[in-house]
């Protein structure tokens, strides 16, 4: 177990990350880390531009989100990350972003199909889309509800397995072990978007990929069977 300190670099460098990779302008969007030994999560500030990010703004906050060691107020986001470690225990790292491609597909209320072997080396099903919230929802705690609706669209689906979602008109969060495989699997999301769009646009009647070559993909590369990489 690392320090917290080491938590607030890792996650600072995944925030930074996702500025490189374009897929985050401004302040839209944040990256947190969790330590599950010390129930501490370090997280984007609000408000903070990616360019004048620091280590130092980096802010830890307990399960209760209350803030642990900065002066900083932490995303305003915060309380759907909260809710996501604690509905999913196996993640250590969350990403919330509103990259381009991935957010076309939230705002269409869509689900991203498996429609080639590019979404299928990352994940054997579709990319899930939650429901609107309510108004009643929207009003209340809008960031708790947001991740509820995330936990329920995950009602029969193994958040180790499918890694990603889109909540419906706003944009999409990943999640994995880490920081980094989180923002990986923002990547990789934003990808499978984009390729997904350009392959309805050219055939819009184009089906889902046929399940053995999603399944070859898939367990070649995921699974004790799996045989892709080095050894």
């Amino acid at each position: 177990m690392g320090s917290l300190k080491e938590l607030k670099e890792q996650v600072w460098q995944a925030n930074m990350e996702l500025f490189r990779k374009n897929l985050v302008v401004h302040t839209f969007g944040n990256v947190s880390g969790i330590d599950r030994k010390r129930n501490i999560i370090a997280i984007k500030p609000s408000g903070i531009p990616y360019p004048e990010l620091s280590v130092d703004k980096i802010v830890m906050v307990d399960l209760e989100n209350r803030v642990v060691d900065s002066k900083y107020k932490p995303s305003s986001d915060t309380r759907s990350h909260l809710v996501l470690y604690k509905a999913f225990p196996g993640i250590g790292g969350i990403v919330h972003t509103h990259s381009p491609y991935a957010t076309a597909w939230a705002q269409a209320r869509k689900p991203i199909p498996c429609l080639g072997t590019t979404h299928a080396d990352h994940l054997p099903t579709e990319i899930p889309c939650t429901r609107e919230l309510s108004d009643k929802q929207i009003k209340g705690d809008y960031e708790t509800e947001t991740a509820n609706q995330i936990v329920k669209r995950f009602s029969g689906i193994s958040p180790d397995e499918v890694q990603m979602v889109l909540v419906a008109g706003h944009g999409p969060f990943t999640w994995g072990k880490s920081p980094e495989q989180a923002v990986y699997h923002s990547l990789m999301l934003e990808e499978i978007a984009k390729i997904a769009l350009f392959t309805l646009l050219i055939n819009p009647g184009v089906k889902n990929l046929q399940r053995a070559l999603i399944d070859k993909h898939f367990f070649r590369k995921h699974g004790k069977n799996s045989y892709y990489g080095q050894t």
